[in-house]
């Protein structure tokens, strides 16, 4: 197998890379600054969103083509200028990878787009599936649907999977280990009203679930990259309050995170209840299907009871 990652710097691309070489798998990331020398054997850089022009032509015989590039979300306030730079570096990231593709003499087999369950909206009450057909009108809806239907371009070309993303939970980097830190300080308790859904999935099935796409041929489309049994905020952080036994009583009311983060805030006052059931209809099997069993392993309380 040979898969190309854009975005493959970032914290699932450089996890997705690691489980494809320690297989055998040869991987080409795709950077704007490509490295002269490999740090392993069977993986390579190639540059591109830079003067390069010729890039794909370093692409010949990928399996698979997996786009992971677009700006963080998470790294400032969502001023008018960045959500306009959000939602571009995506477009523009997506559109480079269908022109590449159309661009191979020998298509690869698929291309997984990264997504996001930002596309559903927020509720309290309702439970998305891949069936949801219709965006939210809110500013995270507008960006996946952007980005999507770039991907759709290349569908005259391959298979195209859209996964996407709950919050993916890894112990080194992203929202758990911002969400950690409290806790350890003895200042855990509920963010906002505690209510709000929370559709996660630990980092190693969110990895294998890719893997999962590139090698069932009957996926396609829009497939829910989360754990089967989403959690509310109260529950989760009570969960975590005692797997790694410390207090949970500390509230921060929402005016607070809206006044903080501005409208960044919805991405952690409101949530979405969404369900995998394409990748379970599919077979895909969890390691980690609870919250407890995510938790207790990304803390490395193994004896937690």
């Amino acid at each position: 197998m040979r898969v190309a990652i854009a975005g493959g710097t970032g914290f699932i691309g450089r996890a997705l890379t690691e489980v494809l070489l320690d297989n055998g798998a040869e991987v080409v990331i795709l950077t704007r600054k490509p490295r002269s020398k490999s740090t392993r054997k069977g993986l390579s850089y190639v540059a591109w969103l830079n003067e390069a022009t010729d890039s794909e032509q370093k692409l010949s015989g990928i399996t698979a083509f997996v786009n992971l590039a677009g700006e963080n979300l998470n790294s400032g306030r969502w001023t008018k200028t960045r959500k306009e730079s959000i939602l571009q570096s995506r477009i523009n990231a997506t559109k480079e990878a269908v022109r590449m593709i159309s661009r191979l003499e020998k298509k690869p087999d698929v291309l997984i787009n990264g997504s996001a369950i930002g596309f559903y909206g927020t509720s309290l009450q309702e439970a998305f599936t891949e069936e949801a057909a219709v965006p939210s009108d809110d500013f995270l809806a507008k960006v996946v649907a952007g980005w999507e239907n770039e991907a759709k371009n290349a569908e005259k070309h391959t298979r195209v999977v859209y996964t996407r993303f709950g919050m993916v939970l890894d112990k080194n980097e992203g929202a758990f280990k911002k969400m950690l830190l409290p806790f350890k300080l003895f200042a855990g308790g509920n963010l906002g009203s505690g209510r709000q859904w929370i559709s996660w999935i630990h980092i190693e099935d969110a990895v294998n679930a890719i893997l999962h796409c590139i090698t069932s041929d009957e996926l396609d489309g829009p497939v829910n990259v989360t754990a089967p049994e989403p959690v509310i905020m109260s529950e989760f952080g009570k969960t975590l309050s005692r797997i790694i036994q410390r207090p949970y009583w500390l509230t921060v009311p929402d005016f607070v995170l809206k006044t903080v983060l501005g409208e960044m805030s919805t991405l952690i006052l409101a949530g979405q209840k969404v369900l995998p059931q394409k990748l379970l209809q599919s077979g895909f099997s969890y390691r980690f299907k609870t919250i407890d069993a995510a938790l207790t392993d990304l803390t490395d309380n193994k004896h937690s009871k």
